[in-house]
């Protein structure tokens, strides 16, 4: 199994040992910090072939967590210039724990059997799309997409598209 790893951030000094063949953990301080990571480019180079396979496919699993309890579920998402975004309710879970906890991780991945598995793990953190001339571009496409959008509307301020800033990622099988 072949895995590449990068981890083009380190936050207040902590940056754990590439070597240890896992995703460095990513520790976020403050508001302001996710604020400032946000406001920069994806903070990591991702291959072609990680781009592709991004692009070619539409489910991931996303990992939250509260108190130290984690939280898996799969969303639909979509992939547009180096961020990932996903919908989601006020009054879900992950909304919840990442309101708390802006860090994320999640995975892509497709598997048909022991050999020839694809996936992009990536960490990152996030900030909510709320209104304003993004979320109704997001809009469009997620209704263009997919088909529960356009059977469940909503509207600005309704329910919040949630933007990952990816900060460091995984894959394997991709060229």
């Amino acid at each position: 199994m072949y895995i590449t790893s990068t981890q083009d951030d380190v936050h207040d000094g902590y940056a754990p040992p590439m070597s240890w063949g896992i995703l460095p953990n990513i520790f976020i301080p403050s508001h302001d910090c996710i604020v400032s990571l946000a406001e920069g480019t994806s903070g990591i180079n991702l291959k072609r072939s990680e781009e592709s396979f991004l692009e070619q496919n539409e489910v991931c699993r996303v990992a939250t967590s509260h108190n130290d309890i984690p939280h898996v579920t799969t969303v639909n998402y979509c992939y547009i210039d180096h961020f990932i975004f996903f919908a989601t309710d006020y009054n879900t879970r992950k909304y919840r724990n990442l309101e708390q906890n802006r860090n994320i991780g999640i995975i892509i991945d497709s598997y048909g059997s022991s050999i020839n598995n694809k996936a992009v793990i990536i960490q990152g953190v996030v900030e909510f799309v709320e209104r304003g001339n993004e979320f109704v571009k997001l809009y469009k496409l997620f209704d263009s997409r997919f088909n529960w959008v356009r059977n469940d509307p909503w509207k600005e301020g309704e329910a919040p598209f949630v933007k990952i800033i990816p900060r460091s990622k995984a894959s394997w099988g991709l060229n």
